[in-house]
């Protein structure tokens, strides 16, 4: 069983040697900027995690097929990037700042390639299954993000419509990477599919603190603008929360703050102020408290032993409470 330090030095020397030269050649560096970036790398870490539960050799035909999971995430920040007409990522230009959306569209669609032919080095009797998993998943994320943009133009939406959003979103990539690493190490699908639940709920949870730290965290460890949802009257957890605990008079005070124009810090200490009027902060704290303890609990049926169960804990607790 590797320990999760050995597990992220394993990704990284894998995605720094990941051969992505090419031709065109403005078409093929974006990638690499990406991948230069950095990042948490969550999805190949939890997939080779769990994958060393139960197996000892992280060969290329394990460690490949982990890769493509990150290799698909960084096609949809480029995608979603653009979207949000975001300017920065990890203290970064994005691609398309720094390219043009053309080249970001075109890099980002190579990447998505990619990530399946990197899925196909998995061993010939694990390739159906997993390319079943990641075929679909790769739906789910298109889905969520479809949800996503059309709840910006919708006045409001519920907390169930917003944890299905993420769910999608968010959730299912590292779901799928949690029943990834379980398939090549032979789980059986009951135990496969406890994975899957517990990647889901940490994927939520992991979710309600990115947009937590967009309002509540440091922009030098965070690595993109505080605030930057809330000028974009993004729908996030907070402000989804906010609308569902306020009162008439808060209601009219948040539509007040969410018409502000021209002075992004201004429109951003204002909509703090209420948050921190209805302890909208602490609500999201207990919020996520409870999804990280619901995905520890799903795995209580796997029966692993008390150094595997360590090893999924110390993940969880890498991934939902972090300052980044």
């Amino acid at each position: 069983m590797y320990t999760l330090s050995e597990i992220d030095s394993i990704v990284e020397r894998n995605i720094i040697h990941l051969p992505l030269n090419g031709e065109p050649q403005e078409l093929y560096d974006p990638l690499k900027y990406m991948l230069s970036l950095g990042g948490k790398r969550v999805r190949p870490r939890l997939c080779l995690a769990i994958y060393s539960l139960f197996k000892d050799n992280l060969d290329a035909n394990v460690i490949y097929p982990a890769i493509a999971l990150e290799i698909f995430h960084s096609f949809t920040l480029i995608h979603d990037d653009i979207m949000d007409k975001a300017d920065v990522r990890r203290n970064n230009p994005t691609v398309h700042k720094k390219w043009g959306e053309n080249i970001a569209i075109l890099s980002g669609d190579v990447m998505f390639i990619k990530a399946y032919q990197l899925l196909e080095k998995s061993k010939p009797e694990h390739l159906l299954p997993l390319l079943n998993l990641f075929s679909k998943t790769a739906a789910d994320v298109c889905e969520g993000q479809q949800f996503d943009m059309n709840y910006e133009t919708m006045p409001l939406i519920t907390i169930e419509e917003y944890i299905n959003m993420i769910a999608l979103k968010t959730g299912a990539l590292i779901a799928c990477a949690a029943k990834m690493g379980a398939i090549m190490a032979g789980v059986d699908n009951k135990k496969a599919d406890l994975f899957y639940q517990f990647g889901r709920k940490i994927g939520i949870a992991f979710q309600i603190t990115d947009d937590y730290l967009d309002t509540y965290g440091d922009y030098k460890l965070f690595g993109k603008k505080i605030g930057g949802d809330i000028v974009m009257n993004k729908k996030s957890w907070l402000l989804v929360e906010s609308f569902r605990v306020s009162d008439g008079e808060q209601k009219r005070r948040l539509r007040s703050a969410l018409a502000m124009s021209g002075d992004d810090q201004a429109k951003i200490d204002t909509m703090k102020a209420l948050c921190d009027e209805m302890q909208i902060k602490q609500r999201a704290e207990k919020e996520i408290e409870r999804y990280y303890n619901e995905a520890i609990e799903s795995l209580k049926d796997v029966e692993l032993n008390e150094a595997q169960m360590a090893i999924m804990i110390d993940f969880a607790n890498k991934i939902t409470y972090r300052t980044r």
